[in-house]
Formats: structure tokens, sequence, C-alpha cells
């Protein structure tokens, strides 16, 4: 009731069912449907749908008024129960996708053992498709992951912004100030990872926007710490996570190839199965964006 509830008064602030399901990263069927329970339950018609608009009923508002309120008590039993370093739970199990594992989730959980060294953690990683899967077969209940936030039957909040970088040996002298552009990209020699990767899918999808029908594969490999060891060695090229390749940058190991035009930019995101709640989950979300920066 409380997932409705808070769906009910966010569609309401926006006035539209697809701005309120673009807020919640949720599908906009999942939104009209949980309005839609909610006008059955309580035998009223909340808002007024027209062709390109939607308004709250006279009941709407009523509606609201009661949703503001149930909501507030819902954020102070959170904030009275949760609040205490007792309330901490003993075990967190949940999946990460491959770049979050190595390069995101680390920080994360040292900074909460910091804090609350009683807590354990079970993570299990794969690649983003992997753990989805395993989201909607319940042998997870949520997880991060580099995938897009498309599936129906999954919700996604925002976690943390990155970028993905075309990184070479940082001695690649080939290119004059290190800059390309997308037509010169078909022609160079790409290390990629594997189908079913988060990373992969953001990479082909974003060269599909900008009409670059495909790279020159020479080699996949199935982690990015793999494809960053071969490139030590070689004049190769990839596509790489900021958050994968900063100590590299640093280290004069690799550097970044501009490409004229062109970003890849994607979100990582908490992932749970649509309508799932769980105060555990909320709990380690908010501790996440609260104790992570790049």
């Amino acid at each position: 009731m409380k997932t409705k509830l808070h769906i009910f008064k966010t569609v309401a602030y926006y006035a539209s069912f697809t701005k309120a399901a673009e807020r919640l990263f949720i599908s906009q069927p999942a939104v009209s449907k949980a309005i839609r329970n909610l006008e059955e339950s309580y035998k009223s018609t909340f808002f007024l749908r027209k062709r390109n608009s939607i308004e709250l009923t006279d009941e709407g508002n009523v509606f609201l008024t009661y949703v503001h309120r149930i909501l507030s008590v819902h954020a102070e039993i959170d904030d009275y129960f949760l609040s205490s370093r007792n309330s901490q739970p003993r075990d967190i199990k949940f999946g990460v996708s491959t770049t979050v594992a190595s390069y995101v989730i680390p920080k994360v959980i040292a900074n909460f053992r910091t804090q609350f060294p009683q807590t354990n953690f079970d993570i299990k990683s794969g690649n983003s498709e992997t753990i989805e899967t395993l989201i909607l077969n319940q042998t997870l209940d949520f997880g991060i992951t580099e995938g897009k936030d498309t599936h129906p039957q999954l919700q996604f909040n925002k976690f943390v912004k990155d970028e993905i970088v075309l990184v070479t040996n940082a001695n690649n002298k080939r290119f004059k100030n290190d800059v390309v552009d997308k037509k010169t990209l078909q022609k160079m020699p790409f290390i990629m990872r594997e189908l079913g990767s988060g990373t992969r899918d953001i990479i082909q999808s974003v060269l599909k926007k900008h009409q670059v029908p495909s790279l020159t594969t020479v080699v996949t490999l199935s982690s990015t710490e793999a494809i960053k060891h071969y490139l030590y060695y070689s004049d190769n090229y990839a596509f790489i996570s900021i958050h994968a390749v900063s100590e590299d940058l640093l280290a004069n190991k690799l550097k970044v190839i501009d490409v004229k035009g062109f970003a890849i930019e994607r979100w990582f995101y908490f992932v749970s199965r649509t309508g799932y709640q769980s105060v555990l989950m909320d709990q380690f979300e908010d501790f996440s964006k609260k104790n992570y920066n790049l």
C-alpha cells in the first residue's frame, strides 16, 4: 500500500502518468495499474483523464490530503525505529554487475562497515543481465546494475552517474592531439566485453544512435580488469567506465581519446522487482547515495 500511495502522490504532483513513471523509474502501465487499484479499492475516481492531461477530482484532492498524512507517519516510524545504530542488520545480501562490483561498491561497503562493523555482506557479481535475472527469479531481492531502466518487471532508482570513455595505452601516439572522429572509430581495433554486459549494451545503443554501424572487435574479454591489462601491452582501444580507469589515468598507464561529437553517459541503478518493498534495501540505498563520490 505504501508504494501505491507514493505512486499516487507522484502522479498528483506531476499531473502526468508518464512523468510519474519516469520519476519513479517504473513503467507507465505499472503507474496506471496502481492508480486504478486505488480507485477500485476506495470506489472513487481520483483523476479526470483528458486527451493530453489529467487532473485531480474533488475526491482525489481529499485522498491526496490523507496520502500526505499517511506517508508522513510512515516517515516518522522509519526515523524512530531505523535511525539507531542497533537497528542495522546483521547480514545484507544483494547482487552487483561487474563494473560496480570492482570499482564502486567496495568503497561503499568499507564506509558502511566502518560505521556498522557488526554487518556482514554477501555479494553476488556478474554481468547486468545475470544480476537482473537473479532478481526476477527471486534468488536476489535487489542489486546494482549498469543496464537500461526498461524492463517492465523491474524498478530502477538512480545511484551514480557514469561516463564510458575511449581509452588506450598511454604511449599510443597514433592520433594527433588524441582526438578522433566517429568515422575513424570503425577502423580502430577494439577490445570488447562479452554479450550480456551492461557496458557493451549501452555502447552499442549509443553507436546506433550516432549511426556508427559497428566497431572492429579483435578481442572479447569477460571483465574490465582483463581489458585494462590487455591495453597495458597493446595499442588497441576500449570503451571503459571512467570509474574503472581513474587510477590508471593518474598513473599514466592509460589515456583518454576524445571522440568528436560523441559521448556515452549512463547511470548505475539500484534494481528490484517492480512493487518490491524493503526497509533494508531503502536503508542501504540511502547510505550508498550519501557515501559514494567518484
